[in-house]
């Protein structure tokens, strides 16, 4: 799936309880996670202090993981595409993890000093990737069209703008 190719869509979970089981996908990227706010941190420092920007980021991070596929469920269901659901959020949970190493390799030249331009770029690529990535799971998995595909890539990233701020404003920043 991390490469866009839609056979992977067959080693995903097709029942609710597939479902459920592919958030471990959460534990799994959040060592990557954690990574990548300690580089933050250590280049911008912790705004709140260490320890209150840390619950505010894990607490972003459990809303995020849980607030997409809150949203995405009733979207598909409404859509006609509720059956597929299941299948959707487990391609999308396990894509997260493809996409948070991607960002972790993007982002180590970064940690280790190299010029603020090579960092900048090399995290647009990361979004990029992420973006391109979910638009083919979305597409692929629940069979949308691009309107209905962009709506809910388009909420995803609403949602991440929306708890981004909502951590700085936790964090004390």
């Amino acid at each position: 799936m991390g490469r866009g190719r839609p056979e992977g869509l067959a080693l995903m979970e097709t029942t609710p309880d597939g479902a459920w089981r592919s958030f471990a996908a959460a534990l799994v990227c959040l060592p990557a996670f954690l990574a990548l706010r300690f580089f933050a941190w250590a280049d911008l420092g912790a705004p709140g202090g260490f320890g209150r920007s840390l619950v505010a980021e894990l607490t972003g991070y459990v809303i995020a993981w849980t607030a997409f596929a809150l949203i995405s469920r009733p979207l598909a269901v409404a859509w006609g595409r509720g059956g597929a659901w299941p299948r959707f959020i487990a391609a999308w949970n396990w894509t997260n993890v493809a996409q948070y190493l991607v960002a972790l390799i993007l982002a180590l030249p970064a940690a280790v000093g190299a010029p603020a331009g090579i960092a900048q770029v090399l995290a647009f690529a990361g979004l990029g990737y992420a973006i391109w990535l979910e638009w083919f799971v979305v597409r692929t998995a629940l069979g949308l069209d691009n309107l209905r595909t962009a709506a809910l890539v388009g909420a995803d990233l609403v949602l991440a703008i929306f708890l981004g701020g909502l951590i700085r404003t936790l964090s004390g920043g």
